[in-house]
């Protein structure tokens, strides 16, 4: 009976340690997106329009060969936009950069007396005016060529950007990367390791529900690689087809995965916060509607108990739940003799402060 209470109580303190680096994870995005900076960066990228899944593909494979033919330093693109936007925001195209063809839609304006039949819609000309009692639509009528610019194929004001996650460095704490691993392929997911970011449209990992795979990338430090792994795991727990209500907007979905990982990072003495806090703000503040602070708050219960279905699965040590070190317990994973390790501390953590590509089924851009 001690044993099973001395169990009870170690979960219950590392759940109360969790809960409380949700609520530091929320405190540190409430302070990083009220800042000046964060908001130049927003209002910048807010001038811009998104772009269909076809016009992305288009601007990828563009980039891609004017980076292999020196044109562009990156290979990855960033911002783009048309020339006179570019003009609009103080940038001038240089001279010698082709522009990046994309499909622009072309519209018409339509009438129609009786709106419900879709017979009496006719097409209004350029400067025709409706009929009394007549309403007007404007419909996509076609396509037409229309040229776009990457940013580093511009001169001009430096462009304001949020602050960038910074990939971990070092070795991950034994047995976390195997222990990540065999619940990954317990869920039926097949892991595969990728050469580099430019195999998985720019991510550290992707999470593929149609194929049942998770990528990451190997040419990451080993620290990186299992947090990303976490990432990824908490999106297959999480966000699958058959979860609709968690799936109806990616942010919300990115926000929780990474919290999870920042969880399990720091039940290891993890220090993850230099990626998780601006990963996490940036995909919060792209949630219409919702401050930043309050869709990462939102998510505390399901991160939290999520990351508990992941730790309690690994069969590695953690930091300390709470027991003063030396003192002998029984723990289902650390032994008679567990010892606290050294690491980021909840209170540490607290003082540390993504290019999408949109498939159907896909999860998982980091």
């Amino acid at each position: 009976m001690t044993s099973i209470n001395n169990r009870r109580e170690a979960r219950e303190a590392r759940e109360a340690k969790l809960d409380e680096l949700h609520e530091k994870l929320t405190e540190a995005v409430d302070q990083l997106v009220s800042g000046e900076d964060w908001a130049q960066a927003l209002a910048f990228a807010a001038q811009f329009r998104s772009r269909s899944f076809n016009n992305t593909l288009l601007i990828w494979m563009q980039h891609t060969a004017a980076h292999e033919a020196g044109l562009v330093p990156d290979p990855m693109p960033s911002y783009v936009a048309g020339y006179k936007q570019w003009q609009q925001l103080g940038h001038q195209v240089e001279k010698g950069q082709p522009g990046y063809q994309i499909l622009a839609p072309v519209t018409g304006r339509f009438a129609s007396p009786t709106p419900s039949d879709q017979t009496s819609w006719r097409r209004l000309n350029r400067n025709e005016k409706p009929r009394p009692g007549e309403q007007v639509r404007s419909k996509m009528v076609g396509v037409r060529p229309a040229y776009v610019w990457d940013a580093a194929q511009t001169s001009g004001d430096p462009i304001p950007a949020p602050p960038t996650p910074k990939l971990l460095r070092g070795e991950a704490p034994s047995g976390l990367r195997a222990g990540i691993t065999r619940q990954i392929e317990a869920a039926g997911f097949q892991l595969h390791a990728v050469a580099n970011a430019g195999a998985i449209y720019g991510a550290n990992g992707v999470t593929n529900y149609g194929e049942k795979t998770v990528s990451v990338r190997d040419d990451m430090d080993p620290a990186a690689q299992a947090k990303t792994l976490a990432h990824e795991l908490a999106h297959v727990l999480m966000h699958g087809p058959d979860q609709g209500d968690t799936r109806q907007h990616r942010g919300i979905g990115e926000v929780e995965a990474e919290s999870v990982a920042l969880m399990v990072g720091a039940a290891h003495g993890m220090d993850t916060t230099g990626y998780t806090i601006p990963y996490v703000s940036t995909w919060a503040a792209q949630v219409d509607g919702e401050e930043p602070s309050k869709v990462v708050r939102a998510t505390g219960e399901r991160v939290r108990a999520t990351a508990m279905k992941i730790l309690d699965q690994l069969d590695t040590q953690m930091t300390g739940d709470g027991t003063p070190p030396g003192l002998e317990r029984d723990s289902p994973r650390q032994g008679p003799k567990a010892v606290e390790r050294t690491g980021a501390s909840p209170s540490t953590m607290a003082t540390a402060a993504s290019q999408q590509v949109a498939l159907a089924d896909v999860r998982g851009l980091r």
